[in-house]
Formats: structure tokens, C-alpha cells, sequence
């Protein structure tokens, strides 16, 4: 990872043409390879600095469980989800007897890949991670994979490596938010979402979009807008509410979006909900801070953290195998309030 290879039991295994498994025997003299055998493997890793994880593989072997250390790595500690996500995974590792080490990736590619390596060093047992917006390349997780350290991700999963996951019902949060929009009286509703490389944005998307077509309506391209925060919301929102036909429904990707237009609409003299609707996603703090109140769809951030740490405590513990990628979705449900009919 990063500048700094790290040699993994795969690789070993790929350089003599064995299984992981038989390298795995080798390292920890087992009579059951030839000694010849294990004298080469053993001398290939000593030579190549392979420094095996075996924080994560005493505590599947062992009652005696040594540093349970759980990595997070968390986008941006100010998202009021993120942090719901974090209590949920603090609160369910303490109770059952885990610290955490907590950092943040602020979005950057780089930055993740520093902070996998920094963990890995570290002997954490395991992983949970949602992974920032420029990532585009996996083999910083791949690698921590093939080392053996669980990884399970939320919220923005990787797609691009075999992992376990806890997701909300985007999708579905998605399309019951828009049919909400249009059973009371929306006819052209936009939608505000992050870049279609993240897999929360193509549900959020496909939800949105496949609402439209069940009551009937065209998804239109003029009304959709890659917009996910409160400050290009407000830059952009004057101009398409300026067109000769404006939209009047809005669903955004998140609750500080929503409110981006919300404050923008209102400075430009329209009312909500009268002449515009809008719908955000998150249900966070500020979604009842502001006037009128946000509608939105609530994701469970405290229970999304709860079943991370549980997944990978699985892992670890032996009771989830490590090859198994477990997949969980967390219930997502349309909080109804003043900035809908």
C-alpha cells in the first residue's frame, strides 16, 4: 500500500505456486510440510520483511485474546451521520470489550490509503470503513484482505473487492421519498445527488428515477443536478428555479443539500411547502433546526455502526468465516414534516 509494499501470505503463495494455506502452515513449522519446504518459505519471508497480522489471527485461535483494536475510518467526523455511525460502533465494540482507533480519510484517496497502512502496522484486528469520494483504485483494501484482516465497510461500499457490508435501503428510502413528492402534487421534481461512482448515489438515483416512471413521469436530464452539499446547492438552485418552468418537488441526496435549497427558495420568495416541496435523506440535527422543518428519510446511523462491529467481531472471533462476505441492509423510514403537503 502507498509507497511502501507490503508483502502478504498471497503473494507468498503465488511465488512457490502453493495455497495461502500451506504457507500459513510453513510459517508456523508445521510438520505436515517437508522441512526443505519450509525452510525456503520461511527464508523468502524473513528476506522480503513479511510481517504477518496476528493480532486478528490469535484472537480466532486463541481464548486469550490479546490488542482487540478496531480501526475505523470515517470520511468527515462534521457529517451528522458519520458521527451517528461512529456512536453506534463505539457504543456496541465497548460493550463488548473492544477499543476503537478512529480516523478520518476528509474525503481523500490518499489519505485512506495512509490510514489502511498506519492501521495495519498498528495490528488492529479488524477494519470498518466507508470509503471517501476519490477513491477509485481498491488495492490498499485488497491488500488488507489478503493479509487477513477483516474489512467490513458501510454506508459508500467498494464494489471493486469482496468485503462485508451494512448499507441503508437506499434504493427504497429513495423511492418512497419521491412517491411521497409526487402523491401530494409534485409533477417535476429534481434531484440532487453525489457522483454516480459512489453505489449509494445509483440507488438513491434508480430509486428516485423508478418512482417517476411508476406514477408515470419522465425522468427529465434539465433536473438533475450532481449537488451534495449545502454550499452548491445554494449556488445552483437560483438558476434552475429561474427556468420558465421550475421544478416544484426537490429530493436530495442529503439533509444539508435539502436545506441548501430550502434557504435559497425561500430568500427568492417562493414558500415551502406551498409552491415547492423538498425531501431530504439523513434525518440529522439540523433537519428540525431549520424553518419549516425538513422531510426526510432516516437512516439509522447508530444501528448501521451496531451491525458493522457486530460483522466484524464475527470475523475475528471465528463465528463469521473470513472468506464469507456478509451483506446486511438497515431499514430506512420518510420522517414527514413541514417542507412537504
Amino acid at each position: 500500500m502507498a509507497e511502501k509494499t507490503t508483502l502478504t501470505m498471497k503473494d507468498i503463495a503465488r511465488e512457490f505456486g502453493i495455497s495461502v494455506a500451506t504457507v500459513s502452515r510453513a510459517l508456523k513449522n508445521s510438520p505436515r510440510i517437508s522441512a526443505e519446504r519450509r525452510a525456503a518459505i520461511q527464508q523468502y519471508a524473513r528476506e522480503h520483511n513479511f510481517t504477518p497480522n496476528m493480532i486478528a489471527e490469535s484472537l480466532r485461535h486463541s481464548r486469550v485474546q490479546p490488542l482487540k483494536v478496531i480501526g475505523v475510518i470515517i470520511p468527515e467526523f462534521a457529517h451528522y451521520y458519520f458521527s451517528s455511525i461512529l456512536s453506534g460502533i463505539e457504543e456496541e465494540a465497548s460493550a463488548r470489550g473492544y477499543r476503537i482507533m478512529v480516523a478520518q480519510s476528509n474525503e481523500q484517496y490518499e489519505r485512506e490509503v495512509k490510514i489502511c497502512q498506519s492501521f495495519y502496522e498498528n495490528k488492529v484486528c479488524g477494519i470498518i470503513v466507508s470509503q471517501a469520494k476519490d477513491t477509485h483504485q481498491y488495492d490498499h483494501f485488497q491488500r488488507l484482505i489478503d493479509s487477513g484482516v477483516p474489512l467490513v465497510f458501510y454506508d459508500r461500499i467498494c464494489t471493486g473487492v469482496n468485503a462485508s457490508r451494512v448499507v441503508v435501503d437506499d434504493y427504497m428510502g429513495a423511492f418512497n421519498a419521491v412517491t411521497h413528492l409526487i402523491e401530494t402534487g409534485c409533477t417535476r421534481i429534481a434531484f440532487y445527488g453525489s457522483a454516480m461512482t459512489l453505489e449509494i448515489s445509483k440507488n438513491r438515483y434508480n430509486g428516485y428515477k423508478d418512482a417517476l416512471l411508476k406514477h408515470g413521469i419522465q425522468p427529465n436530464q434539465e433536473l438533475i443536478r450532481f449537488c451534495d452539499n449545502r454550499t452548491d446547492a445554494e449556488a445552483i438552485t437560483p438558476e434552475i428555479l429561474s427556468t420558465d418552468n421550475p421544478p416544484n418537488g426537490f429530493f436530495a441526496v442529503n439533509d444539508d443539500t435539502a436545506i441548501g435549497i430550502l434557504y435559497t427558495a425561500k430568500r427568492m420568495g417562493f414558500c415551502v411547502p406551498e409552491d415547492i416541496s423538498i425531501c431530504g435523506f439523513t434525518n440529522g440535527q439540523r433537519a428540525v433546526a431549520c424553518d419549516p422543518m425538513l422531510t426526510t428519510v432516516e437512516q439509522r446511523g447508530i444501528k448501521v455502526g451496531e451491525e458493522a462491529v457486530d460483522i466484524l467481531i464475527g470475523h475475528v472471533e471465528g463465528t463469521i468465516p473470513l472468506d464469507k462476505a456478509e451483506r446486511r441492509i438497515v431499514r430506512t423510514r420518510l420522517i414527514i414534516r413541514g417542507t412537504t403537503r
